[in-house]
């Protein structure tokens, strides 16, 4: 019996148990369910851009997916005060909605606040984003600019140390010294060996006045002045035919005529010419050889005519030769030439380079570094990677106080040296983006275009809201 008593209380026992879980079940389920997020609205599941309002399924039979509004603790931003009065495009386009949508790319459309539209041509950027974006700036001030531009050229004898060895009477070549073009003299070299019967003549009258200026030592002065006078006559004439001055003293020294005479290099230099033949016959005046000094030779380098404007005269600049790849050579602008190439609309400048080593020939092809510099030394300047060019204007972000941005339309002069010059447009102490203004851009036009049509949008989105009671009332009715 009192195992039965016992077996009767464990049921009641068991009973109770149950009932107060299935009651604590149930009423967690129906808190549960009060809890549960709403969805905001339903989308396909294949095409994000088809909504719908309640639970659907598409032409496979898929169930549409919900899409719930996020906690603002989902997205680590703080909530924005205000009414959202419309929602528009994540990645900039000019589209709104109003109600929450996706984009294309399934990205959720960005809500509008009231208060955002408050400064027209304006954004404002928190400054969490400003960081995250990686927004950097630069203070605008005067700047002179520098830009270098390569031109190209070749090396060219300096016209000013080239010398043509050219005799002033007729003669013959007896023999030659310097036989090669190209080969190298110095100053007082042989050159040929001459023999001219015009030469002989002048030197046998040289030494007749000379001894009868001996003889008439005690004679008159007026024939000792003629006599004077004949001597110093003939040695002059020796000396306009480009005699040498030793050859001269000798002459005097033995008193007797030299058959042949040597012609002398005048300059240390190279052989670029040589129509010598041993045994010609020369004339007063015909060339014999031309010598190019090379010490100093000429760089022509041809400049874009829009570049030559920046080029002055004695400025010091560096050349390199493709011969030489290793290597720099600095030069300085000698002259600039006053004509222009109509074919290739480029300037001549001539770049002036020493030549001790002689590795710079003749024809070597190679180009030069120009520095170009402002005329009026510095200008209002900022640095190229703040302007955005959309091709038909110049754009800057101007930073201003409390995180806010505003475009400027600028007017923009010389490019140098990653500078811009300013025409117009910005004041020196002005503060502009220098990087991430490209995303900041694509917020502030979006903004500048939803700013022209924000009371268009607000109404659009309000009707609706208004007008759905009373087209319910006429239903009902």
């Amino acid at each position: 019996m009192t195992r039965y008593l016992q077996l009767i209380l464990v049921l009641l026992l068991g009973s109770g148990l149950g009932f107060w879980v299935a009651h604590l079940d149930v009423t967690k389920l129906d808190s549960d369910a009060s809890n549960e997020k709403k969805p905001l609205y339903y989308r396909h599941p294949m095409n994000p851009q088809v909504t719908s309002p309640t639970p659907a399924k598409d032409e496979m039979g898929m169930d549409y997916v919900a899409v719930f509004a996020e906690p603002p603790a989902a997205t680590g931003l703080s909530p924005k005060p205000g009414k959202i009065l419309y929602y528009r495009h994540p990645m900039g386009a000019a589209d709104t909605s109003p109600v929450p949508k996706k984009d294309e790319m399934g990205m959720d459309y960005l809500p509008v606040y009231e208060g955002e539209l408050a400064v027209s041509g304006q954004i404002q950027i928190s400054p969490e984003k400003i960081q995250k974006l990686g927004v950097t700036t630069a203070t605008v001030s005067q700047r002179a600019l520098i830009r270098s531009l390569r031109a190209l050229g070749s090396i060219e004898v300096d016209e000013r140390r080239v010398h043509a060895v050219t005799p002033r009477f007729e003669g013959w070549i007896q023999q030659l010294y310097v036989n090669v073009t190209g080969q190298a003299v110095k100053r007082g070299q042989p050159l040929l060996e001459i023999y001219s019967p015009e030469l002989m003549t002048a030197q046998q009258e040289y030494l007749i006045a000379q001894e009868g200026k001996q003889t008439l030592q005690q004679a008159s002065a007026q024939a000792r002045d003629t006599a004077a006078r004949l001597a110093e006559n003939a040695l002059q004439r020796l000396h306009y035919w480009d005699i040498a001055p030793a050859q001269i003293r000798r002459l005097q020294n033995t008193g007797k005529p030299l058959e042949t005479l040597p012609l002398l290099s005048p300059v240390n230099g190279v052989v670029l010419e040589k129509p010598a033949v041993e045994g010609m016959r020369f004339m007063p005046g015909e060339l014999l050889f031309r010598i190019a000094d090379l010490s100093t030779v000429w760089l022509l380098a041809e400049v874009f005519e829009q570049d030559s404007g920046g080029i002055k005269p004695g400025q010091v600049v560096q050349v390199q030769i493709n011969a030489y790849p290793e290597k720099r050579f600095n030069g300085k602008v000698d002259f600039i030439y006053p004509t222009l190439a109509t074919e290739t609309r480029t300037v001549k400048v001539r770049i002036e380079l020493a030549n001790a080593e002689g590795l710079l020939k003749p024809g070597l092809y190679g180009s030069v570094i120009l520095a170009t510099q402002t005329d009026g030394g510095t200008v209002l300047a900022i640095p190229d990677s703040a302007v955005i060019d959309s091709g038909v204007r110049q754009v800057v972000l101007l930073q201003k106080d409390g995180g806010t941005f505003e475009p400027r339309t600028v007017k923009l002069g010389r490019q140098a040296d990653g500078y811009y010059e300013v025409m117009e447009g910005l004041m020196s102490g002005d503060v502009v983006v220098t990087r991430a203004n490209f995303l900041i851009d694509a917020e502030s036009n979006l903004k500048s275009a939803l700013d022209s049509f924000s009371k268009e949008a607000v109404t659009d989105v309000q009707a609706p809201a208004e007008a759905a009671p009373e087209q319910h009332q006429h239903e009902g009715h």
